[in-house]
């Protein structure tokens, strides 16, 4: 596929602008990174690939809760009676 776009300034970045074709070919979205390479006087625009984002289990994000819990317990009496001085409610 092949486009034509113009330079054009905006602010003080030159800036050319992707059709909605050649965004959804490219499967990106305003937003996505591009990786810019001249190579024998030709620009060449590739998509930065993120690496996935880790998958967390539930064993892995309750890691460390019983420690929460026990600290929870430690400190209850702080928590309970009557405000002393302006603490919120």
């Amino acid at each position: 596929m092949s486009v034509t776009s113009k330079i054009r300034r905006q602010g003080g970045a030159a800036v050319i602008t992707l059709p909605p074709t050649l965004l959804k070919l490219l499967h990106l979205d305003v937003g996505a990174q591009l990786e810019l390479n001249v190579v024998d006087g030709e620009l060449i625009a590739r998509p930065v690939v993120e690496p996935a984002r880790k998958r967390y289990s539930l064993a892995e994000l309750l890691e460390g809760s019983e420690e929460m819990i026990e600290l929870n317990k430690q400190t209850a009496s702080a928590r309970e009676g009557d405000a002393v001085g302006r603490e919120l409610g």
